[in-house]
């Protein structure tokens, strides 16, 4: 890493080292095949579980990554999951988190989402002809955002042109999340990245995520982003299922402060005339146009798209980044959503269920397989999944809804996550911080 360690994960700065150093990272030499292998366990004891997804994964192996993601029901024995990997797997580079439910293979063929209960799952992989760079970075040690690109390539370790790409973890205590992110868009633009924040805590560890590497032997936990870099014989790509349809006809923001929208431009459902009013207006004429059910929805789970491509002519749903609506001020007629806003953006009232949901994970994998048929090298051999708290039986009322729809595409293929307080992932050409999302990291071999 290209970043100075405090003396405790989760404290002081982190600075770029001198430029003498090179920084560190691991390369799997050529000796043995690629591999993606998951495995879960539900046993309450730690150690147990630990033993039984290695187990699970073929015993110790030649593996040059791990991921593990643990229920927030082992966080007060979290801190002893170090030594016991070290004790039991021998892996140079190991990143996780806590999590609210657990993703990973019951078997090789049956994928489980553990909910509210016990559960430990462990991602290896051998990865032959990869660059594996381990990264932790603290919040208050990120460059500023008028830095040059080469400040977050210093901070980060990784060359852009090696074609990296991210799996990126983050404690959702943390701050600057959003700027951490544009940070990386700014430096490795090219580069596809996925991941998600925890959701489990652990006071005593400073933190939920917990990270070993070349650099950090003995293991280290705490707060901040922690994740790796993958290039050379791999890429990932990812899909992002937000699991909303718009309604109504976009409007153009035309006054606003922050993330409050004051005036908006619309259009006269008569005359197609543009007309200025304001939000709340605008979606009191909405509404009665919805049918009953829709208008039933739009009581609980009512949403603002906000056009994440603004050069784009005609917005197709995929289209928008999702916020929440937080608030309405019936006096002035003003909303409040869950992003900042300016002047000239479009946006788009949305709405979310169960099949709404269903249907958009659906047609994103679909194009995404469909993508896929057409390169040369289209044979996915893992993943990882990045589910909202907000989604698994609560949305769907049926276990296990989203992985089981990943494996009607991807069948056999080896998935592990997590259920997380916010998920991390692209839409169009930039990486956002998601509510109520899937995001996928599906990895392939780059030859």
């Amino acid at each position: 890493m290209v970043v100075y360690a405090s003396p405790t994960f989760g404290q002081g700065f982190w600075l770029p080292l001198p430029s003498r150093r090179a920084p560190h990272y691991f390369i799997s030499p050529m000796t043995h095949s690629l591999r993606w292998v998951n495995a879960l366990s539900t046993r309450p004891s730690l150690e147990r579980a630990l033993d039984e997804a290695i187990a699970k994964v073929g015993g110790q192996g030649q593996w040059d990554l791990a991921i593990i993601f643990l229920s927030s029901s082992f966080a007060s024995d979290a801190a002893r999951l170090m030594p016991l990997v070290q004790e039991k797997l021998s892996v140079p580079n190991l990143i996780g988190c806590l999590g609210g439910g657990i993703i990973g293979m019951e078997n090789n063929a049956t994928v489980q989402e553990v909910e509210g209960e016990v559960a430990l799952s462990l991602t290896v992989a051998q990865l032959p002809g990869v660059t594996v760079t381990p990264f932790y970075v603290h919040g208050e040690g990120m460059p500023d955002l008028d830095a040059p690109p080469q400040s977050w390539v210093d901070l980060m370790g990784v060359d852009p042109a090696s074609g990296a790409d991210f799996i990126i973890l983050a404690d959702p205590m943390t701050g600057g999340i959003t700027d951490f992110l544009a940070g990386l868009d700014f430096a490795y633009p090219q580069a596809t990245k996925v991941g998600g924040l925890a959701s489990g805590e652990n006071v005593a560890m400073g933190g939920s995520l917990f990270l070993q590497s070349s650099d950090h032997p003995a293991g280290r936990y705490g707060d901040g982003f922690i994740g790796v870099a993958l290039a050379g014989n791999i890429r990932l790509g990812s899909v992002v299922a937000q699991g909303c349809r718009p309604i109504g006809e976009p409007f153009v923001v035309n006054q606003g402060e922050r993330n409050i929208i004051t005036e908006i431009q619309g259009k006269d459902a008569d005359s197609g005339t543009v007309v200025l009013e304001t939000p709340l207006a605008s979606l009191q004429k909405l509404i009665p146009t919805l049918s009953p059910k829709d208008q039933e929805l739009a009581q609980s789970s009512l949403f603002v798209g906000v056009a994440s491509d603004e050069f784009k002519l005609t917005l197709q749903p995929g289209d928008f980044l999702i916020r929440n609506l937080l608030g309405v001020d019936p006096r002035q007629g003003a909303i409040a959503i869950g992003d900042r806003v300016r002047k000239g953006q479009r946006l788009q009232f949305h709405l979310r269920d169960r099949e709404t949901s269903a249907d958009d994970l659906q047609i994103l994998l679909r194009h995404y397989t469909e993508g896929e048929a057409n390169q040369s090298s289209s044979t996915a051999i893992g993943a990882l999944m990045f589910s909202c708290l907000g989604r698994g039986y609560g949305l769907y009322g049926t276990p296990n809804f989203d992985s089981q729809v990943f494996h009607q595409y991807f069948p056999g293929v080896a998935l592990g996550g997590f259920f997380c307080n916010g998920e991390i992932g692209q839409v169009g050409a930039q990486t956002f911080l998601h509510g109520y999302t899937s995001a996928f990291a599906i990895v392939h071999r780059a030859s």
